[in-house]
């Protein structure tokens, strides 16, 4: 079970970096866009993190609910603004950074609060 919960982690971690990657390679673009590396790294970071949360309540340490609960809105949030967006050629700037910072966001509220 742990070897699983490890690779779900290293997988997790994966699809922030795509997503969080496929934000900053846009940086420099006059026109950003939502690439597949951010549509794919959206959807991967939601089910880990859905299927991670599962085998964590399966186990005997206490989850905090209320951080999960943030962090499934934020990760929500996010693939609802990804999905939506795929279709068109560019984004506006402000959608970009939106998406950059609330990638940001999920990220410090799993690593920073304990």
């Amino acid at each position: 079970m742990q070897i699983a919960q490890q690779i779900l982690l290293l997988l997790h971690l994966i699809a922030f970096a795509a997503l969080l990657g496929g934000a900053l390679v846009q940086l420099r673009s006059k026109e950003p866009e939502v690439n597949a590396s951010m549509l794919n790294g959206s959807f991967t970071l939601l089910i880990t993190g859905l299927v991670l949360v599962t085998l964590n309540e399966i186990g005997p340490e206490p989850v905090n609910h209320i951080k999960i609960a943030i962090e499934l809105v934020i990760t929500v949030v996010i693939v609802v603004l990804v999905a939506k967006n795929r279709k068109f050629a560019s984004i506006p700037r402000g959608l970009w950074g939106l998406i950059g910072a609330l990638t940001v966001a999920a990220a410090a509220v799993a690593v920073l609060w304990q």
